[in-house]
Order: structure tokens, then C-alpha cells, then sequence
């Protein structure tokens, strides 16, 4: 080892960040290759072997597997190599040279998810430095294709070599992006706990067509558009308590002001059905909105690119997103169609629609979160590492390759710790131009990591 472990010096996740964004892995096409080959020499360097897998040899899966002391079960980390385009984005500075500009990484995957993987890997490669051995084995898990279904990434890793992930009762991997600000005076660390998933639907809508000069033909099919974007943006879906939203509002009721906390609580017994944005952040409210009951977005909309035509058939493509728990894709579009109907002029709009399932998400297998010794562990590091904070269970309102592992029979938790301004958002901006971390906040987030590794349940 290079030093014994009272002078060795954690290994600092910032070179590797910034090396790992100058790898262009943008998904599509992804071409995660050189990425994980950065990674697999990394680790090598360190003495810990790993291999490249897949069906793609462009796109490979890293798995590692580091060696512990028996006293704890093992543990796996996971994160995607892969990051969404920048195109037709305004960046103030090029998103893939990694700049270090006031205390802050800019680039391409800062947040989503390279920031992460840095703070796994400098975790890991701090214990090797150090002479240390993990509590338990790690498994390492690089994997590709998580921003475009996780088909040659953790989808085909799942099921082809499902023996990789045996007596693994825990996963670590990416929060998604839950966020909160609640109270701008208070730092929140959230800790996922529970994903909604995925269930993408196309409506088609018929109508009278014909020569767009005449007007006066009643239920077009742009007619029948505009009710259904009028729900979209006017109605809702019902509420429904899950116990992870249980959870979440609870601890939420306890760190937030009387009049806030008295709408959160009403929000837990049924007495409402509506997030109170007068008391909160839009950001946060949105948030919340999304997370006690299904949701349902208009993404695209096609017709024929005639202009004097009056379209016969529009196709509207939605991405909906479903609950944690039992519920059915059945269910979802029930409530779907109740919602267009309660919106419709003529009350039927709802039962008359096409509807066609695009995509359905993996479902959990477990319809309430673990909050064992594992998630205490896991709130006791941020307590312990940062004692104005506040961490606090949250649902994801996206999903993550943790869904993939969770049908393995892990309990996955969403958590890369950062240290960030009370207030702030940084990770709103994953996804857009401009994303960004600070690097103490990559810093942080490793610390973290290294004491779980060391001693966790």
C-alpha cells in the first residue's frame, strides 16, 4: 500500500470527476467504453481487479468486487457511466472540459451521474490506500444505458448474471434527484427510499376531418386536444398515502413552520388532497405534488404536417408515472380516464380515447421501504457528519436503475450525500445547461461513503 493508514490521505474525488466528464458517453449512443476503461485502470492501480461485460463491446458494464472483513453482508454501489445531450443547450462554458471555476465543476454529468461515481470511486480506492478492508465485500457496479432504459447497462446485467448480485441484501446508488428547500435556513439530506416508475401511454384522438377553409364541424380531434390538455394542466390524479409519502411527510411536519407542518399532516390524514404552494418554494411543491399520487405529463404531440388540412387522428404521447406499491397499469389508466372525462365537455371524452401502453417500468417487489439498522446507519453518517442537517427519507418522482436491482431482493436506497448551501438547488440542474457541483461537495459525499464502507450493518 502506498502509505499505512495513520498518514494516508483520503484520495480526492475532484481529478477524478473532472476526468470522468471528458469522456463524451452521451446516451445515445452512449459509447461508454473509454469511460470504463478509465475506471477499470483506475481501480487496477489500486490492486483490485475488475471486468468488462455486456451484449455491446462499444457500451460495457464494470464490475468489481473488493474483499471485506465478514463482519457485514455485502454491499453493492452502482452508477451509470452514461449522461443525457447537451444539444440545443446554451452552456456558459463547454460542458465536457470538466472546469474548475470558483470551487465548482462544470461540465456534463457533474450531477448526473459522474459526481457520484467519483465519490464511489475515491471511497473505495481511499480504503486501499489506507491498508483498510470494507466491513463486508463491495460489488461495484459501473453500468451503461440507465438515461435510455438500461437495456445493455443494469437491465441486462439483472438478468443474464443475476449470480453477480447473490446474498446482497443492499444496494447504494443515484437519489434521482430529490430535492428539497423546505426551510432555506436548513440544510436537507435526502435519503431515497422509494421510486415511482415509469408507465408511458400515446391517446390517440379521432375526429371529422376535411379541408381546413370550412370551421363550424363540432369534436374535431383538435377539439378533443384541447380538453385534453386542459386536464393535463388543470386536473389532478388522486392522492394516495404510501408509506414511504407517510414517512416523508411526517419527518417533513417536524422541521418545517406550525402553518406548513399543519398542512402536511392534514395531507397525511386525508383532510387534503391539494400541496399548499402559497407556504412553499415551487420547486419544492412541485416536488410533493409528484410524489403523493400519480402523475401524467403531455410530451409529444403528432399530427399530419398539412396545413390546410383539419387532422382526422392525433396521437398525444405521455409520460405517466406510477407510485410505489401495488398499483397496476390498470389502475393508472383508470384514473386517466376519470380525469378526461371530469374535464370533458360532452363527460365521455375519457371512455372514447385510444389508449396504448408505450412503456411500463419495473415494479418494486416491495410495497413499503426498509427503514432497518442499514437506513439508521445511513441518517447517522449525515448526522454525525454534518450536525445542522437534516436528512430525511424521500420518494423519488423518476426512477433509476435501483428498480432493476430491487427485483434481485435488495433494498436500494438513493443516496450520494452532498454538502451544499442551505437553499441551494444544484441539482435541478441535471438534465439542462449549466450543471454543476461544488467540489467540497463532492468531497463531502465520499467522506460519507468511506465511513459507511468502513462499518455499516
Amino acid at each position: 500500500m502506498s502509505a499505512p493508514p495513520e498518514t494516508a490521505e483520503a484520495v480526492d474525488p475532484i481529478p477524478i470527476l473532472r476526468r470522468l466528464i471528458r469522456f463524451r458517453s452521451v446516451n445515445p449512443p452512449g459509447e461508454e467504453r473509454g469511460c470504463a476503461e478509465y475506471i477499470a485502470g483506475l481501480l487496477a492501480e489500486a490492486g483490485i481487479e475488475s471486468r468488462l461485460l455486456g451484449p455491446d463491446p462499444e457500451r460495457p458494464n464494470l464490475i468489481a468486487r473488493v474483499p471485506g472483513r465478514g463482519e457485514a453482508p455485502p454491499l453493492l454501489l452502482h452508477g451509470h457511466s452514461d449522461v443525457v445531450p447537451t444539444d440545443g443547450q446554451e452552456w456558459t462554458h463547454p460542458p465536457f472540459e470538466a472546469l474548475l471555476i470558483d470551487g465548482e465543476v462544470w461540465g456534463r454529468g457533474a450531477i448526473d451521474m459522474k459526481g457520484g461515481l467519483a465519490m464511489m470511486l475515491a471511497a473505495l480506492l481511499t480504503l486501499r490506500a489506507r491498508g483498510e478492508a470494507p466491513a463486508g465485500d463491495v460489488l461495484l457496479a459501473v453500468v451503461s444505458d440507465e438515461e435510455n432504459g438500461s437495456r445493455v447497462g443494469a437491465g441486462w446485467l439483472a438478468t443474464h448474471h443475476p449470480e453477480l448480485f447473490e446474498g446482497i441484501p443492499y444496494c447504494i446508488g443515484e437519489d434521482g434527484g430529490a430535492v428539497l428547500t423546505a426551510d432555506p435556513n436548513r440544510r436537507f439530506h435526502p435519503v431515497g427510499v422509494a421510486e415511482k416508475r415509469a408507465c408511458w401511454l400515446r391517446l390517440t384522438l379521432r375526429g371529422r376531418g376535411g379541408h381546413a377553409s370550412r370551421q363550424g364541424w363540432p369534436n374535431l380531434a383538435v377539439h378533443q386536444l384541447t380538453e385534453v390538455l386542459t386536464a393535463l394542466r388543470d386536473g389532478r390524479l388522486p392522492v394516495h398515502l404510501t408509506p414511504a409519502l407517510d414517512r416523508m411527510l411526517q419527518e417533513m411536519s417536524t422541521v418545517v413552520g406550525d402553518e406548513l407542518a399543519a398542512e402536511l399532516t392534514a395531507l397525511r390524514k386525508g383532510e387534503r388532497t391539494t400541496v399548499p404552494y402559497d407556504l412553499m418554494d415551487t420547486a419544492d411543491a412541485v416536488y410533493l405534488d409528484s410524489t403523493i399520487r400519480h402523475t401524467v405529463n403531455a410530451t409529444i404531440i403528432r399530427t399530419p404536417e398539412k396545413i390546410n388540412m383539419i387532422p382526422a387522428e392525433i396521437t398525444v404521447d405521455l409520460d405517466g408515472r406510477i407510485l410505489p406499491g401495488d398499483f397496476g397499469v390498470a389502475d393508472y389508466v383508470a384514473e386517466l380516464r376519470a380525469l378526461l372525462n371530469e374535464f370533458s365537455a360532452s363527460g365521455r371524452l375519457g371512455d372514447e380515447v385510444g389508449i396504448e401502453l408505450l412503456l411500463e417500468g419495473s415494479r418494486n417487489p416491495k410495497a413499503e421501504p426498509e427503514f432497518g439498522p442499514f437506513y439508521e446507519r445511513l441518517v447517522e453518517i449525515l448526522r454525525a457528519t454534518d450536525p445542522e442537517g437534516v436528512p430525511i427519507p424521500m420518494i423519488t418522482p423518476a426512477s433509476t436503475d435501483a428498480r432493476l436491482f430491487a427485483n434481485l431482493g435488495m433494498d436500494c436506497y438513493g443516496w450520494l450525500p452532498m454538502l451544499l448551501p442551505a437553499g441551494s438547488r444544484y441539482q435541478e440542474n441535471m438534465h439542462d445547461a449549466d450543471e454543476r457541483v461544488p467540489a467540497e461537495a463532492v468531497r463531502f459525499g465520499a467522506d460519507c461513503l468511506y465511513r459507511l464502507l468502513i462499518d455499516h450493518p
